[in-house]
């Protein structure tokens, strides 16, 4: 069992540090009440997408696959601040998450709609000489399809495993949110994903940027001390969800092994992780504002 003092720490940790700051807009998941989010409460979403540790590992591999594709790649660093300021980065995607599941319908189809504006004044060219637009529906598609097979493998390695019913069904709740986005034709299903991943494999690459990125992230002190470790592991980790033949391309299959045990660390961290109640998170509030016990989502034990 986690102590109840670092459980307190961990909620402040994910859902103040992580998606609060000054420099964030304020957002209320239990408002409106009775208003639904794109996926209904008992979506393997709800529960993928409250667990912290799933979603930072998630996140990670989610992240060196947009990297892997050079036009994403391009996007993504010439255009944001995850170079100078990482942390406001990742507060401001994992709050853009955060209100796509759980945000109530309206609030979450405005806040799609205010960054599909953001993205349309945004191209360029890559270093290769390829033009690229942040509002490529084919690009947006793969930016998705990234997000949903790093959360998705990171919750079932390490919080509980998901049936091959379950993986469907999870993928499939993206399909409308990433339509909102603009994606064209997101997977509904895993053969869907895995046809995607198959079609964009050619088109992947290496790059220092990547190897830049993860220096970035090992320098991050977002764990609070007892778990600080973890940070390095669950790189490691993050890495070892790559497809084998992704990791070969990227120049990631060598030097990134996660010690020893480390698997079963994990492991049980995030299955301790996910029984605790997290009041504060947007899980449990979109819970209230839909007339719910807060801890509807959290696991019997």
């Amino acid at each position: 069992m986690i102590p109840s003092f670092l459980a307190d720490r961990i909620d402040v940790l994910f859902h103040e540090r992580l998606l609060a700051g000054a420099d964030m807009p304020a957002f209320d998941f239990a408002s409106p009440p009775g208003e639904d989010a794109l996926a209904p409460p008992h979506s393997v979403s709800w529960r993928v997408f409250r667990n912290p540790l799933a979603l930072y590992i998630g996140g990670i591999t989610a992240v060196l696959l947009e990297l892997a594709e050079p036009r994403v790649r391009s996007g993504v660093w010439d255009h944001t601040t995850f170079r100078t300021d990482p942390l406001t980065r990742m507060r401001r995607t994992g709050l853009a998450a955060m209100i796509t599941v759980y945000g109530a319908r309206g609030s979450a189809e405005r806040m799609i709609a205010r960054v599909r504006r953001m993205h349309s004044g945004i191209e360029g060219v890559t270093p290769g000489g390829v033009a690229y637009r942040a509002d490529d529906p084919h690009l947006l598609c793969w930016v998705h399809a990234t997000a949903l097979f790093g959360f998705m493998e990171a919750y079932h390695r390490y919080v509980r495993p998901l049936s091959s019913v379950e993986r469907d069904s999870y993928i499939a709740d993206g399909a409308e949110a990433a339509t909102l986005y603009g994606a064209h034709a997101p997977p509904t299903s895993e053969n869907e994903l895995r046809e995607l991943f198959v079609t964009m494999q050619p088109r992947l690459e290496a790059s220092e940027i990547i190897h830049e990125f993860l220096s970035i992230l090992a320098r991050l002190s977002l764990f609070p001390a007892p778990l600080r470790p973890l940070n390095s592991i669950a790189i490691r980790a993050a890495i070892g969800l790559l497809p084998a033949e992704v990791r070969t391309v990227l120049r990631l299959d060598r030097g990134y092994e996660p010690p020893p045990g480390s698997s079963y660390l994990l492991r049980w961290a995030g299955r301790q992780i996910d029984l605790l109640p997290f009041a504060s998170s947007p899980a449990a509030r979109a819970c209230v504002r839909l007339g719910l016990p807060a801890d509807h989502l959290v696991p019997e034990r």
